[in-house]
């Protein structure tokens, strides 16, 4: 007897769009992007920062927000905001976007993409944005008294970061399908209610890899257990050599029963574009002394010309904010259209 695994709507859908993008990629607008709270690590680059360059690569165009208002409901960074910011722009730089081709902007430099907030909050209800994910969770991880407005109102900010340019696809993993509905959800209400303005932008689903923290946790900026891009070659051998693994001498490669060990191998496998198996029948007996030495080296190894070329970037500012003003004036080009757009089927052209 064959079994048959099962394939949801979403993923089926996103596997034609993989297919419409390389039949013609120039129909497709991306958006995406990224909080300003620190550096960028190995997680995000195999887990967003690889596909956006792929993306890019093979012809779609790209835009990337970079979130610095949604910072502002974490006020322990608010106040180092431009080191971020412009360490996210190096960060995207040094991983292979082109920002003469990409829309690398901020929040905080484009007035109408804000200014669409508004009319987007009165076609969404209080139970619908307390129920998003993100708004749930960082309600959950909230390190302030109080959740502020500006959080309370993410998915509305979300659908107008998508919005104002007009975005017909976003990558997001499976987990982030409800973010995306309520930006569709949005768009179609307001097309409903005040005209047609807004397409309904879909889901390009990534198969994102799980790598683990050092200390076997999720990896996060914030809890101190991932290398970041610009991580140094001896300070990423200390953290490897410090990353928790587990009792088992023979190396294999388990993630449901050994997630700590698996993680590791699974590093090294996508540093070297080998399969995760066969690194660790590789490694076998050698135990976690020689996992980490072979982890250790495929890092270095494969990040070594994108470190070189980071520390180039974020040794000129002056470039980097160039990169930002050009993008924030493409951005606000953008924005202000649609806002016409919205505004005149709104019946507020005053």
């Amino acid at each position: 007897m064959t079994s048959t695994v099962e394939v949801s709507p979403a993923a089926r859908r996103s596997a034609e769009l993989e297919d419409e993008i390389t039949a013609d990629p120039s129909r497709f607008r991306i958006l995406t992007g990224d909080r300003p709270t620190g550096p960028l690590h190995l997680g995000h680059y195999f887990g967003t920062l690889h596909n956006r360059v792929r993306l890019q690569r093979r012809g779609v165009e790209l835009g990337l927000v970079i979130a610095d208002y949604q910072v502002l409901t974490d006020r322990d960074v608010a106040d180092d905001l431009e080191t971020h910011v412009l360490g996210l722009v190096a960060d995207y730089l040094a991983a292979g976007i082109d920002p003469d081709e990409a829309m690398i902007f901020t929040h905080s430099a484009v007035t109408a993409l804000n200014q669409l907030m508004l009319p987007f909050l009165s076609l969404v209800t209080v139970p619908e944005l307390q129920r998003n994910p993100t708004v749930k969770e960082e309600i959950g991880h909230s390190r302030q008294a109080g959740v502020s407005g500006l959080m309370f109102t993410y998915p509305a900010h979300q659908a107008a970061d998508i919005l104002f340019c007009k975005a017909n696809l976003v990558p997001v993993g499976a987990d982030q399908l409800p973010h995306l509905e309520v930006t569709r959800l949005i768009a179609r209400r307001f097309n409903d209610r005040h005209g047609p303005v807004f397409g309904e932008p879909e889901a390009l689903l990534s198969s994102a890899p799980l790598l683990l923290g050092t200390d076997g946790t999720k990896m996060s900026k914030s809890r101190g257990n991932a290398i970041t891009l610009g991580t140094t070659a001896e300070e990423t051998a200390r953290l490897i050599r410090g990353a928790k693994t587990d009792a088992h001498r023979h190396i294999t490669y388990e993630p449901g029963t050994r997630p700590e060990v698996a993680s590791l191998v699974l590093l090294a496998a996508l540093c070297e574009d080998r399969d995760p198996g066969e690194v660790a029948a590789e490694v076998g007996s050698g135990g976690a002394a020689a996992l980490k030495a072979r982890v250790t080296e495929a890092v270095n190894g494969a990040f070594a010309p994108l470190r070189a070329r980071r520390a180039e970037l974020a040794a000129d500012p002056g470039y980097l904010r160039s990169v930002l003003r050009a993008g924030n004036a493409r951005a606000t080009e953008l924005a202000e259209a649609t806002l016409a757009q919205v505004r005149e089927v709104m019946g507020t052209r005053y």
